[in-house]
């Protein structure tokens, strides 16, 4: 079965490490699964990690699986993955064992992940099940083992070797092979033996040497005449072609020779430099390697590569600087540090401009008492990480705002391609002093940053349900209808629909629309309605309990149309405080869905850590954060991971 992975795409440009030359890169990448105490579920998933010198490595995504292997494999599980370049330079390939002993233990396991890109983001993906596609000489496969793939000059295609056990264990552990079909979807013909260690072996992993030759590293054995392993390590095979014969070496090339026992071997050459055997010391926790100019020679004592994650068999692969800069920018913490903007902010609104292709965030001024701040400010960035302040480009309490004299609160945006330009409709709330009451109105600009143009009159400015504030506005395209609609309240949800010059509501479509059930401590709506679409479904997110309780937290629920009734999601709190990381009430969103992909970033404020007791007033020292905003296959919203 053939896939489609979407994931971000980006464009590498400059060098590229070449297979069939010396590579010219400048980083590493290391792909690998996790181990150790931990929930096992979600260990057996794919990551990456980084290195500018092959040694020192940092995990991508915070150490989450950049890819889930519930979308890839049939077991759940993937183990022992391995990269490789293709040989034209431009693509990669991706092999993993798939298995998931959290769900099945050490059973047997189906076969195979194949996975393919041409730029390290999107990834095609299939599986090979070795017993179901070739059920005549393989229908007693038990155990498929740490694929590996490599390209074989010779015949002008990607070889995929594994290693094999049988039903009946006294048939060994045995290195298969088979070539990969043109779309590395599976594989051309049945597997044949690539090679046969004397006492079994497991975990290759060739390289074409200094000499011309092929050296294959693996866990080997030294088996007494009972059959009972007396010694266990890293050991090595050579041969003139990759389909052999392939002459085996019974000498052991790591440092410990099964005292720890070691597995997962991997080769690698740094840039410009050394071979680097690295190994597994699975029952430890540590990964450690040993160097050589020749591949015959070890340095010894093994070295430790320093990592903030705990990886079992991997791979690792050279990396240009534009390629690692393509990794970090999809799954890269440095991507943003929060809080995103300086200084003290609330109620993020976040707006990406196709007229600019620039992103831009709106707030509510904060650090006044009362909430009185009475503008509003706007910052700018190419990448949601390096924010420029752009200035003030509204002021409630001058001439912008006639009707107005303060409480600049809670702003939204929508750009519309109107003729052979773009319009910004800037809504917001402040304080109307005819009666002392919030009301909602709006401004019109040109341009991202303004100059914003504001009407002499509320739009919005009386209660649907008698009480309540008028405040916290939303503004949301249908994607269906291409009609606009807006969303305000605090203490009730309204909708309604915005008439064509999106300057006014459609009195008659007012509708009150406030999620039922739960207490303001757990998911009662209290304000900040804020609503998405996404594969069909319209999507409702709300802030629970009050701003400047630690507590305050975004819940959300889901309907079947722009002003249907709302169905809380269970679970539905989905952004909620980190007492032990000193991250408190995150709540007042927006999100944004980044041009061309199906990644999600969702905007929030919290309670600044210095601010948090009741006497130093949380609620109006608030800052403006960035997270990822992720899915479930069934459309649910995965439990957001505040960041620092």
């Amino acid at each position: 079965m053939n896939h489609k992975l979407k994931l971000l795409l980006l464009g590498f440009g400059g060098a590229i490490c070449a297979f069939a030359s010396e590579p010219q890169c400048d980083a590493y990448l290391f792909t690998y699964f996790e181990g150790g105490a931990g929930d096992r579920e979600n260990q057996e998933q794919l990551r990456f990690a980084v290195s500018d010198n092959g040694t020192d490595w940092h995990a991508l995504n915070y150490n989450r699986p950049v890819i889930a292997s519930d979308t890839i494999s049939q077991s759940g599980g993937i183990r022992d993955p391995h990269i490789l370049r293709g040989d034209d330079g431009k693509s990669y390939y991706l092999v993993a064992t798939d298995m998931s002993t959290a769900k099945n233990g050490w059973g047997a396991n189906p076969g195979i992940v194949m996975m393919r890109s041409d730029n390290l983001t999107d990834w095609t993906h299939a599986t090979v099940n070795l017993s179901k596609d070739y059920p005549k000489h393989f229908s007693d496969a038990y155990w498929v083992w740490a694929p590996q793939t490599i390209y074989d000059p010779e015949v002008g295609k990607y070889m995929v070797y594994f290693t094999l056990r049988r039903e009946d264990e006294k048939k060994g552990l045995i290195t298969y092979y088979a070539y990969a079909n043109k779309d590395f979807t599976g594989f051309e013909s049945e597997p044949k033996v690539l090679f046969k260690a004397k006492d079994g072996c497991i975990d290759n992993d060739i390289i074409k040497g200094p000499d011309g030759r092929w050296h294959m590293f693996f866990k080997g054995h030294t088996k007494d005449k009972s059959g009972k392993t007396e010694k266990s390590g890293i050991k090595k095979a050579t041969a003139k072609h990759l389909r052999g014969p392939w002459k085996e070496s019974f000498e052991y090339l790591d440092a410990y020779a099964g005292n720890p026992p070691v597995e997962g071997s991997g080769i690698f050459k740094l840039n410009g430099g050394d071979y680097v055997l690295m190994y597994d010391l699975y029952t430890s926790g540590k990964y450690e390697y040993q160097t050589s100019k020749d591949l015959e020679h070890f340095s010894v004592p093994p070295k430790a590569f320093t990592k903030d994650f705990f990886p079992r068999h991997g791979t690792v692969m050279p990396i240009t600087k534009a390629e690692k800069a393509v990794l970090e920018a999809r799954w890269g913490e440095h991507a943003w540090h929060n809080p995103v903007l300086p200084g003290l902010h609330a109620d993020p609104e976040i707006l990406y401009s196709e007229k600019t292709g620039k992103y831009y965030i709106y707030s509510t001024t904060d650090g006044t008492p009362g909430w009185g701040g009475y503008y509003f400010t706007v910052f700018s960035s190419p990448d949601m990480a390096d924010w420029t302040d752009e200035g003030i480009m509204l002021d409630v309490k001058s001439d912008q705002v006639p009707w107005a004299n303060g409480n600049a609160w809670a702003p939204a945006i929508i750009e519309r391609k109107e003729g052979d330009g773009y319009k910004y409709y800037f809504y917001f709330s402040a304080n109307k002093p005819s009666n002392n009451r919030k009301a909602i109105s709006v401004a019109v600009a040109d341009d991202p940053v303004g100059p914003f143009k504001a009407l002499d009159h509320p739009i919005v400015d009386k209660s649907p349900v008698g009480h309540g504030q008028q405040i916290d506005v939303d503004v949301f395209k249908d994607p269906v209808s291409g009609k606009y609609y807006l969303y305000w309240g605090n203490g009730y949800m309204a909708g309604a629909e915005l008439n064509d010059d999106m300057l006014s509501i459609k009195e008659e479509t007012v509708t009150v629309m406030t999620p039922k059930g739960g207490t303001l401590e757990t998911y009662a709506y209290r304000e900040a309605p804020y609503v998405f679409w996404r594969d069909g479904k319209y999507y409702f997110m709300w802030s629970v309990d009050d701003t400047g309780s630690p507590n305050y937290h975004v819940a959300y629920g889901t309907s079947d149309s722009p002003l249907g009734q709302i169905t809380v999601a269970d679970p539905c709190n989905i952004l909620v405080q980190r007492p032990g990381e000193k991250i408190y009430g995150t709540a007042h969103n927006s999100v944004i869905n980044i041009p061309g992909t199906d990644e999600w970033r969702i905007v929030y404020h919290r309670i600044n850590e210095n601010f948090i007791e009741k006497d130093k007033k949380p609620g109006i020292h608030r800052e403006v954060c960035i997270d990822r905003l992720e899915f479930n296959p069934d459309g649910s919203i995965k439990p957001v991971e505040p960041t620092k």
